[in-house]
């Protein structure tokens, strides 16, 4: 089902209830992006560090494992 088909359908109930009907699809999306606009302006995104990380070592650091009973 697409938004105008929702819209219609919740038109109708809203129109059974005796209730006001819904506004239509889209509506608001213009004032949305101009809140999401002033938005970013105010508070820009911030750049990510791009640090390497070193790389894992083969051998972690800590304790030895126990030598075997055998010596070996």
């Amino acid at each position: 089902m697409d938004a105008m088909q929702q819209h219609m359908l919740d038109t109708y109930r809203a129109a059974q209830l005796s209730e006001p009907a819904p506004p239509p699809p889209g509506r608001h999306d213009r004032s949305v992006l101009r809140a999401l606009y002033r938005h970013w302006l105010t508070h820009p995104p911030t750049p990510h560090t791009n640090t390497p990380t070193p790389p894992a070592s083969p051998n972690p650091p800590g304790p030895s494992a126990p030598p075997s009973p055998s010596g070996a």
